[in-house]
């Protein structure tokens, strides 16, 4: 049976649209987030050589720089205060989620509801400080390296990038916060999928020329659109399925009456995690591909120079890495957002119970059997995703943005900003009604 909830959500009127004006400032307020966003990321700190910045970036659009370049919407290529974007903060979030689940101190502080999701959050805001911090810094002796310095004092220019870039970064991750408070959305999803999407047109004009020049066929172009729909069609297609457990509660007397039993249902989605594992994967697996990199350019050790070779995307061990770092974001991410304990035991609290199943322990370890399969096909649907695009990548020359991760955080995102539009419609609906029935009190 579908809930009542389920059957209003169905019945949204969306001509009420017009009327809901809360909708409105929300979206508002994203949009005009979004544009003080992109306009940051024009913003260069100083003592920068554009040439020579231009010149790097259009020698490395294909590999974990150009992947970083398209998150952050070209503000890398153009060492903007954002350059860093959002990432200082997603390595922070890791971090620190794998830390509740290891030290009791943050396990008790998990526990401790709203006040111990706040506190997570500052340790998260001041480990981002020291990370953008360490990051910065490392760019700076890149661009030191990379001869892209045009001030004499390299000194004072690693001051000034460190200060520009925490700045910038600090401003983005407040932003992104604001925006999931008052607009609609989660905030620092949509950034990331901003800075995607701002790259999507200057990709596609690469793709025409490439194709006028006869760098690619027709057929292959054809191959390529066929692949972005049949991406779009998975992502959508897993991203809205769910696996219902039919929940029954039995009869009840409610002061003189029987009320006769109901049965409703518990949805699971398949993919609970949504865009976060391979956003973390990516994260952590910037680490030793940036480390390897930096040290490879000094040609001083021929390790640094393999271990660089083969962390290319593309490479075995980079693709190998990036599968191992999805499956395992996936169960973890899974096992912080799911309690099935917890669900079990708020299900024998209201006397519901699954059919064939006795409530308690036994409805735990069915609901964690259930969660577990779900997140199997989850771990092999995302690096499924995310991988075989790799291998199109390095065969074919595609450009970056085409890549399942970067389709997936674009779709995804897209879903779930138009689910939280529906549901203030929703709630906007439900208090339209509570008027009209005059259900509330007179004060």
């Amino acid at each position: 049976m579908v809930s009542m909830s389920e059957k209003m959500a169905k019945g949204v009127d969306f001509s009420a649209f017009s009327k809901a004006t809360d909708l409105h400032k929300r979206l508002w307020f994203t949009l005009l987030a979004i544009i003080v966003f992109r306009f940051g990321t024009y913003v260069p700190f100083p003592g920068i050589d554009p040439h020579v910045l231009n010149q790097f970036f259009t020698e490395n659009q294909g590999g974990l720089i150009g992947m970083f370049n398209a998150f952050t919407g070209g503000a890398l290529s153009r060492m903007s205060i954002f350059a860093l974007n959002i990432m200082p903060y997603i390595s922070a979030s890791i971090i620190i989620q794998l830390a509740a689940s290891v030290f009791p101190s943050l396990i008790a502080l998990k526990k401790e509801g709203e006040v111990g999701f706040r506190k997570m959050q500052q340790y998260t805001r001041m480990l981002t400080i020291v990370i953008t911090i360490f990051q910065a810094y490392f760019m700076a002796l890149a661009l030191e390296r990379g001869n892209a310095v045009i001030m004499s004092n390299f000194r004072l220019f690693e001051i000034s990038t460190i200060v520009s870039l925490l700045g910038g970064t600090m401003f983005v991750v407040w932003l992104g916060e604001q925006m999931t408070a008052r607009g609609v959305g989660n905030g620092t999803s949509i950034l990331i999928m901003v800075g995607i999407v701002a790259n999507i047109p200057m990709a596609l004009m690469r793709i025409l020329e490439d194709s006028h020049a006869g760098a690619l066929s027709g057929l292959t172009v054809m191959g390529i659109a066929a692949m972005i729909f049949a991406v779009i069609f998975i992502v959508v297609l897993f991203e809205t399925a769910q696996r219902r457990i039919v929940i029954q509660y039995p009869k009840h007397q409610m002061g003189g009456r029987v009320v006769q039993g109901v049965s409703s249902h518990l949805p699971l989605k398949i993919n609970p995690t949504g865009v976060m594992p391979p956003i973390f994967a990516s994260a952590l697996l910037a680490i030793p591909v940036g480390v390897a990199q930096y040290f490879s350019k000094t040609g001083e050790s021929d390790f640094w120079n393999k271990a660089a070779l083969l962390l290319t995307p593309g490479q075995w061990v980079y693709v190998a890495t990036f599968a191992i770092l999805i499956v395992f974001f996936t169960f973890f991410y899974t096992g912080v957002q799911s309690n099935p304990k917890e669900t079990a035991e708020n299900l024998k609290r209201q006397g519901g119970f699954v059919a064939g199943i006795r409530p308690g322990e036994n409805t735990a370890k069915y609901l964690d059997y259930v969660i577990t399969r779900l997140t199997v096909l989850a771990a092999v649907y995302l690096t499924f995703l995310c991988i075989l695009p790799e291998f199109l990548i390095a065969t074919f020359k595609v450009p970056f943005f085409l890549g399942g991760t970067t389709l997936l955080i674009v779709v995804s995102v897209i879903l779930d900003t138009i689910s939280q539009a529906q549901s203030h419609l929703l709630a906007y609906q439900y208090e339209g009604l509570i008027k009209k029935a005059k259900l509330r009190g007179r004060f």
